[in-house]
């Protein structure tokens, strides 16, 4: 978690006039104490009404609140494009956590700021989205983000299946089409999945270690290699 991002949660960890430990907010932030005693008074530095002190916890004065968020006009396009499309095309968690964000970005904004995020006329409509895919998008990124070896069933486009044990490191989208970026175990290679192709996922019980030549990096790398000004 970056810092600034660190910060802003701790801000809304004190909020509701209750007293919070530091211990608890390093437990919450996954940090150590010390780092939240530093933090604190950064934030108390800057301004913010953070009333305690350490052994005995803090908590926040009650009428402060975030100044609002000054984007430009293309970054909240951007931003609210960004959300809508997620929601449309992502999996079921993430299309909630879009749809939770959008309701953030409306709540901070200015008022004038929250009137053109409201008129973007840009949308994404998502009738070819199953449940199934939705959930897969939301269980495979878990899978590449704890790095959990995968055993997969999968129908290439001629319907011949295979079955792998794969490290999956990431997953790309294609406009309509979602797949997985892996390490192919049985081809010792990178390979690309599509999410509705995979007939059965099965997590293992392993973990993977990132080793030299198997990492998102050097996927990227090898396509950089072998489309040096991209596809034509």
């Amino acid at each position: 978690m970056r810092r600034a991002d660190r910060l802003f949660q701790i801000v809304q960890y004190l909020r509701g006039g209750r007293l919070v430990r530091a211990r608890q907010l390093a437990e919450w932030l996954e940090v150590s104490e010390r780092t939240i005693y530093r933090d604190i008074a950064d934030l108390q530095a800057t301004g913010v009404p953070i009333d305690g002190e350490a052994g005995v916890g803090y908590v926040l004065r009650a009428g402060y609140d975030l100044p609002p968020l000054m984007f430009s006009r293309d970054e909240i396009v951007a931003l609210v494009a960004g959300a809508r499309m997620i929601r449309a095309w992502g999996g079921t968690q993430m299309a909630r956590a879009a749809e939770e964000a959008l309701v953030k970005i409306d709540a901070v904004l200015p008022e004038s700021a929250r009137e053109k995020a409201r008129s973007i006329e840009i949308h994404a409509l998502s009738w070819e989205m199953s449940a199934e895919v939705r959930g897969r998008i939301d269980a495979l990124e878990r899978a590449a983000d704890v790095r959990a070896r995968l055993s997969i069933s999968y129908a290439d486009g001629e319907g011949a299946r295979s079955e792998r044990i794969v490290r999956p490191l990431g997953l790309w989208f294609w406009g309509k089409v979602w797949t997985l970026v892996a390490w192919c175990e049985l081809r010792q290679d990178f390979r690309m999945f599509r999410l509705d192709r995979l007939q059965q996922v099965t997590d293992t019980g392993e973990t993977f270690r990132p080793e030299p030549g198997k990492t998102l990096k050097d996927f990227y790398r090898s396509m950089e290699a072998e489309y040096p000004h991209g596809r034509q």
